[in-house]
């Protein structure tokens, strides 16, 4: 067992885990934050994607010992019901959703992205998406969702 310290959605948390349990383990057992999804636990599908100290990563490949200091921010530590991040927004007003199982991560993707570079082209959206699956949008949606805050607005087509 060891002890972690780390911030998740800019709230301290202090965890004393097993070394083989992973951020996504953590953050959906422990501290009940489910929007991350369980898909393929292999890192090949998306659907458990966070980001970790500014980068996205597949919380099923973390080993959650090994984040000590670090900060993690979910889909639940943007905006709420009543005031949405204008990525999730953007979403909504795009219909860039169906079964809703792959947006916590696609989100999350957007995020990363559009810190990285506030205005991406299509190609690049498309690519810095291309590791998360979705199987019922098709992606046009999401792809529109993405460049309508890169443009600075809510829809796009």
């Amino acid at each position: 067992m060891k002890t972690v310290t780390m911030l998740v959605n800019g709230r301290p948390e202090k965890l004393t885990l097993e070394p083989h349990r992973t951020l996504l383990d953590v953050l959906r057992e422990d501290l009940g934050l489910t929007g991350a999804k369980r898909g393929c636990e292999a890192g090949e599908c998306g659907a458990c994607t966070v980001i970790l100290n500014g980068r996205p990563v597949n919380s099923c490949l973390v080993l959650a010992v090994e984040l000590d200091g670090a900060e993690v921010l979910t889909i639940e530590g943007l905006g709420g019901p009543a005031s949405l991040d204008p990525l999730q927004q953007s979403f909504v007003d795009n219909f860039a959703l169906q079964c809703g199982y792959c947006t916590p991560g696609m989100i999350l993707m957007g995020k990363a992205l559009l810190a990285r570079n506030p205005h991406p082209s299509e190609d690049e959206v498309k690519e810095y998406i291309s590791g998360n699956l979705c199987r019922c949008t098709g992606y046009e949606n999401i792809v529109k969702a993405i460049m309508a805050v890169a443009a600075g607005g809510e829809r796009i087509g």
